[in-house]
């Protein structure tokens, strides 16, 4: 069962989502429901510019609640505990570019 489903339309969604400091990967899934830490979901996601959906299964280790300082949108950040480094090859090859940008994540 699929808890969310997220489609990351641009690089720049992709990029203000993915979270290179949780080890061995991390993705903020924008989200109002209610998730506590420790939860384990199953989130299915789009990259930019694919058709195929992926498939990841993590464990909240972030919250934004709503109202969050800095316009940051609610959600939760969540550590990639299936396949993790299959994903991270995936998001990283595709933000190459990005990933020293000092542009505003969703988390930090």
């Amino acid at each position: 069962m699929v808890d969310l489903v997220v489609n990351f339309d641009t690089l720049h969604q992709l990029y203000r989502a993915y979270m290179p400091f949780i080890k061995p990967a991390g993705l903020f899934v924008s989200t109002s429901e209610s998730h506590f830490l420790g939860q384990e979901m199953t989130v299915a996601y789009r990259l930019p510019g694919a058709t195929t959906v992926h498939q990841l299964k993590g464990i909240v280790v972030w919250i934004n609640p709503v109202g969050a300082s800095g316009g940051r949108p609610p959600g939760v950040g969540l550590k990639i505990v299936s396949d993790a480094d299959t994903h991270k090859h995936h998001i990283e090859n595709l933000l190459s570019r990005e990933l020293a940008s000092a542009d505003l994540t969703c988390t930090m």
